[in-house]
């Protein structure tokens, strides 16, 4: 199972196995015991005790005295509430960059070209506003829910 999460710092991508009732993740074995906590054995073949609640698309995580947040990206998803972070909807090949940092763009404005699925997506400016980041080049792969570039509305 892969999957995307937004942490402090940045996109992770997690891809999960599962054999019977434990699942594996970079070396660490995951399973429930008897009681309902989450054992968890690490890489160096210690055991701890955690706790996991998700809340929303929010995966809390409570682990040897840390807690730790981690926000699952869904296809087509923004950064932030005011649009101002344009997120891949799947993962693909950008095509063409029509914008360049700096530039102000209007609201349907088509910023950036991808290829995915044999089939080529507009990203396109939701608001007006200047781009101030683009983070690839044509030719790049991007994964789902990848920051392609970032626009600040103008008011």
């Amino acid at each position: 199972m892969h999957h995307l999460f937004s942490s402090a710092d940045g996109i992770v991508e997690v891809t999960l196995t599962k054999e019977r009732d434990v699942f594996a993740l970079e070396g660490h074995r995951c399973s429930l015991d008897a009681r309902g906590r989450l054992v968890v054995e690490m890489r160096d073949g210690s055991n701890a005790i955690g706790r996991a609640a998700k809340i929303g698309d929010t995966w809390w995580i409570h682990l040897n005295g840390h807690t730790l947040r981690w926000d699952k990206v869904e296809p087509g998803s923004s950064a932030s509430d005011d649009g101002g972070g344009l997120v891949a909807p799947m993962p693909g090949k950008v095509l063409e960059v029509l914008v360049s940092e700096g530039q102000k763009v209007s609201s349907g404005d088509a910023l950036m070209v991808l290829e995915a699925m044999k089939m080529e997506h507009r990203i396109v400016a939701a608001n007006d506003g200047n781009v101030v980041a683009v983070h690839f080049a044509a030719g790049d792969q991007v994964v789902q829910g990848a920051t392609l570039l970032e626009i600040e509305e103008i008011n």
